[in-house]
């Protein structure tokens, strides 16, 4: 089983940060979000990834393909090239398959285009920019169960501001960011059959939730996990920061790995 990232977006809600770097490498705690999403799988046994790249392709590129160097401190002989490093990182058993879908592609079609990489019927799916304390191995499991063509995660958004909570003109309680309340809405870690692609061409504008979707949810295709732990997306600078401090602080809800 392996896992397909979606990681082509051009993240232009991140401002300056993503003219000079794709939004998954955007770093939390000195790693990029795209890292700590592998790490999560890599704790629940998924160790084969596959990502799906579009804009600014070869810093993604570039850091795999030296992350080694990147990710361990070293001595280099400069006459020989001969590299001693000092220290192993924990991701030696990771395969990672780096495929261009193309700048301009839709979900539907960077989904498409790595078909041939795909050996078993089921595999996951999910997004370059969102973490969650979601335990992967239940969430196939009931992929499995209910059958369906494909699985998402029903997440609770965090809130923007302060919950009030009134009983008539008196204030009850005050929700600091409260993410329970929300409706859910698809927070990526996907499960999904094959069969899935057979929906899908390699065109740019073929999209994956406007469209198939719609179709595949009115047919009674799509099941939905409820995730009520905690989830959220590095959407704009002010996510950025906030996912910084609660690494900083030793608070990071997703770090399930040890």
């Amino acid at each position: 089983m392996k896992l397909v990232i979606l990681a082509g977006g051009y993240g232009s809600r991140l401002g300056e940060v993503t003219n000079i770097i794709p939004k998954p490498m955007v770093e939390i705690g000195g790693k990029p979000i795209l890292w700590h999403i592998m790490k999560t799988y890599s704790h629940y046994g998924i160790k084969e990834f596959i990502i799906c790249l579009g804009y600014k392709s070869n810093v993604i590129k570039d850091y795999f393909l030296n992350y080694n160097s990147k990710n361990n401190d070293f001595t280099v002989e400069i006459g020989s090239g001969n590299l001693e490093f000092h220290n192993n990182h924990d991701e030696n058993d990771w395969k990672v398959t780096l495929v261009d879908t193309g700048q301009e592609a839709l979900k539907g079609a960077r989904l498409k285009k790595i078909e041939k990489y795909l050996d078993e019927d089921i595999n996951l799916l999910t997004y370059g920019d969102g973490l969650a304390d979601i335990n992967i191995t239940n969430l196939i499991n009931f992929h499995k169960k209910t059958n369906k063509t494909i699985t998402i995660s029903g997440v609770h958004p965090p809130a923007r501001f302060g919950e009030l909570i009134a009983y008539g003109d008196t204030l009850e309680s005050f929700e600091e960011k409260s993410q329970t309340s929300q409706g859910l809405i698809n927070g990526g870690y996907m499960v999904f059959n094959k069969k899935l692609l057979n929906n899908l061409t390699e065109n740019d504008d073929c999209d994956l939730e406007y469209g198939l979707f719609e179709e595949l949810a009115s047919k009674g295709e799509i099941s939905v996990y409820k995730h009520e732990g905690l989830w959220a997306c590095m959407d704009n600078e002010r996510d950025m920061h906030n996912l910084n401090k609660l690494w900083k602080e030793d608070k990071a809800f997703w770090r399930v790995w040890k």
